[in-house]
């Protein structure tokens, strides 16, 4: 489990060197400088080339062998029926790389998108602290497919606050290509402060209705029996809706304290509205594993409120080193806790990685 925790220490580290916050005219993705790049790279690769990592292991394995030697689009070459993510394992399965090529690819993207969220938080070092113990080493190593549609509506959160809706909307579709949940953060523009609403609403049902074509029409009775109908339950589902549900309640209480504008602070009230709606959801629900699926969406609520504490709780614009100390001890609490004590843990222990194995075995 060393690796885990040198990449979040690695990281904590530049929370810690750059604790006070960036100028509020400043927090832009691009141009990224070199520590940034490094992150990027250096996430892609370790998730990338992660060999033998993750719950989900040999199913993703089971894909690409079902790809192998067919044409694409062919029967039994169509995947689950995300367009993207089936492209990628065809890819790999005929032409290049195999699983790996896939992780890679899927990685590359899911830290961008990460690294431009974060890159739009007053405290994007710390926000990317935040994210290490569960949205990188749980998630983007043990979902792909989620992994990658989660990145890719960070990009839309992003652009949201500085393009628009237009281009929220655009990057939830393309994430609809790679897991078609992703959709379900689609309703969530008709809170974003437009003054047009009505055209907002009527754009919202016309891409609902596209999408719900494109993705859902030929998949929703398998949807409904995989996740519904036979009832599954998650193992730790409680625990990991309470992570999105307190920055939730921190966020509603505390809301005028973050100093956002307008558009900004309706869209996180009703991100925080839904992420606390997900508990009495979950007490409810009939499986455990819908609603577990669906409120990973919410986990940017968690870097976007935590990142923001040390200004909301003490002097604005200030290093706040007490509080800053204190989310990073949390952060690393989670994933200790989960690296011991979480029931699939050792499906990610040891680490291991390809490029390493390849030499070596």
């Amino acid at each position: 489990m060393l690796p885990y925790w040198v990449l979040f220490f690695c990281v904590a580290w530049m929370a810690i060197t750059h604790m006070r916050p960036v100028a509020r005219g400043s927090q832009r993705a691009f141009p990224m400088e070199g520590a940034w790049l490094v992150a990027i790279a250096l996430l892609t690769l370790m998730i990338g080339w992660r060999h033998e990592v993750g719950g989900d292991w040999v199913s993703y394995l089971w894909h690409i062998d079902a790809m192998e030697g067919k044409s694409f689009g062919s029967p039994g070459a169509n995947g689950r029926g995300d367009p993207a993510y089936t492209l990628l394992n065809w890819l790999g399965a005929n032409w290049v790389g195999g699983v790996y090529f896939v992780n890679l690819v899927c990685a590359a993207i899911f830290s961008v998108g990460l690294a431009v969220f974060c890159r739009s938080q007053p405290r994007p070092w710390l926000a990317l602290a935040v994210a290490v113990p569960y949205l990188v080493v749980v998630v983007a190593m043990g979902y792909t497919r989620q992994g990658v549609a989660i990145g890719l509506a960070m990009l839309g959160m992003a652009a949201l606050q500085q393009r628009g809706v237009v281009a929220f909307l655009f990057w939830i579709a393309v994430a609809g290509l790679f897991h078609k949940s992703a959709i379900v953060l689609v309703p969530l523009v008709l809170f974003s402060g437009q003054k047009n609403r009505l055209m907002v609403m009527l754009g919202v049902v016309l891409v609902c209705l596209v999408l719900y074509v494109l993705l859902l029409q030929e998949s929703i009775d398998n949807l409904k029996y995989g996740y519904v109908d036979k009832e599954y339950d998650s193992s730790g589902a409680a625990i990991r809706v309470a992570m999105n549900c307190i920055p939730a309640i921190l966020f509603l209480l505390f809301r005028k304290r973050f100093r956002l504008d307008a558009r900004a602070q309706t869209f996180w009230t009703w991100m925080s509205v839904s992420g606390v709606m997900f508990v009495p959801l979950l007490m409810v629900s009939s499986s455990s594993t819908a609603v577990d699926r669906v409120a990973l969406y919410w986990i940017p609520l968690q870097l976007f409120v935590l990142s923001r504490l040390p200004d909301v709780f003490g002097r604005f614009a200030a290093k706040n080193q007490l509080v800053v100390f204190s989310l990073l001890g949390y952060s690393a609490s989670i994933l200790a806790v989960w690296l011991f004590f979480a029931s699939h843990a050792f499906a990610w222990l040891p680490y291991q990685f390809y490029p390493w194995v390849f030499l070596w075995q």
